[in-house]
């Protein structure tokens, strides 16, 4: 075993460290050179890094039989400009810590320094500090790695802070968590033409028009009922910027989210024979659909939830039972498909702007809250 420094890592200086380095999905090489270098003076039994990806596990092996548990802190920024004059503000042009991982990675890096000082008496912890979530890529490439087939994992936890509730407090749920969520492209080709001759070209518009009416008229917003789905049209483009052109090309991009897994994929294939159908009825017409930024949908295990409604009574903290699932997705929920846990939120504050909005800062006053669930879930799992 290692022997024990005993540290205390300055976890606002920490955090403040990371957001200013903010770094976009998947070229996250700084932040992880800077979370290996900390993770050296909390000592794990042993790191794992990968080849494609900057995904890292430090594992906790107690070197005696029992439950294996995995919490995960996400890394990524997202892309949005630093917009708040810190003195700690992101040094990388387009991209911030606007959803808080810098947060999530600090607390995971302070459970790190307790499981040193206090290490697990039975079983083992590892902590997945997981690159690209944002895009969500970065469960799967851990998954695809193989490296968690060489262990028997009990249970997964993962958090994130949730703006609009109060600080310290814990949201939860049995069952959905986060919708399963995709992105689409269609891009649609033809031939252009001259604009006084539109006849002679074959032009997208028509397809594109009725695309986009029956995706979006998918739809049903009511996030009370089971068959909840969203279509989001994010993007429209047909032709160019030049009048004595008929357009030959268009392409749309739109995100769909829904309750269920079931209820996604009935999308997509709904998708994929609305664009056939419409691209047929304009001869000559081509098109290609592309699938891109997957979260597979959150699913809270009953026995997972039951950990942290009491690892928050054990804190002292105020429990919210959330009625429905937020409608964002979240790349743990792959995690969640493959083993039984649950995605938490922790309050990050009423009067804190929504995540991925210009303003939005993690707050400082909620890493110990986060760190004290943690550590109280590695010790209820059993």
């Amino acid at each position: 075993m290692h022997s024990k420094r005993v540290i205390v890592m300055n976890y606002i200086e920490t955090r403040h460290q990371l957001h200013s380095l903010a770094e976009a999905s998947g070229r996250e090489d700084k932040t992880a050179e800077t979370i290996l270098h900390l993770l050296k003076d909390f000592a794990p039994t042993h790191i794992h890094t990968f080849p494609d990806s900057h995904n890292i596990i430090a594992e906790y092996d107690s070197e005696v039989e029992g439950p294996t548990l995995l919490l995960r802190g996400d890394m990524d920024a997202v892309g949005v400009d630093e917009h708040l004059a810190l003195p700690y503000a992101s040094h990388t042009p387009g991209y911030a810590h606007k959803c808080g991982h810098d947060g999530h990675t600090t607390i995971l890096l302070a459970v790190a320094e307790q499981l040193h000082l206090d290490p697990p008496k039975r079983g083992k912890i590892l902590l997945f500090f997981q690159a690209a979530e944002e895009t969500g890529q970065g469960c799967a490439q851990l998954i695809c790695s193989g490296v968690l087939s060489s262990y028997d994992i009990t249970m997964a936890f993962a958090l994130h802070n949730i703006p609009g509730i109060p600080m310290h407090s814990i949201t939860c749920r049995t069952g959905s968590f986060t919708c399963a969520v995709i992105s689409c492209e269609i891009k649609l080709d033809g031939q252009t033409s001259h604009a006084a001759e539109p006849e002679n070209g074959i032009s997208p518009f028509r397809a594109a028009t009725s695309i986009t009416e029956q995706l979006l008229a998918l739809s049903h917003p009511r996030l009370s009922d089971d068959n909840y789905q969203i279509v989001t049209l994010v993007e429209s483009h047909i032709g160019e910027t030049a009048y004595g052109v008929s357009a030959g090309h268009g392409v749309l991009r739109f995100t769909m989210r829904a309750k269920s897994e079931a209820l996604l994929q009935a999308m997509k294939q709904k998708t994929e024979n609305i664009a056939q159908t419409e691209v047929d009825r304009t001869p000559g017409l081509s098109h290609e659909i592309r699938w891109l930024e997957y979260f597979a949908g959150g699913q809270n295990s009953e026995e997972a939830v039951n950990i942290v409604q009491q690892a928050a009574a054990d804190n002292g903290l105020t429990y919210i039972e959330k009625d429905v699932p937020f409608t964002w997705g979240e790349d743990f929920g792959l995690l969640t498909q493959h083993y039984p846990g649950a995605l938490f939120g922790l309050g990050s504050g009423t009067d804190t702007p929504p995540l991925h909005h210009q303003d939005f800062d993690f707050p400082d006053e909620i890493i110990e809250t986060g760190v004290k669930m943690m550590v109280s879930i590695s010790k209820l799992v059993d």
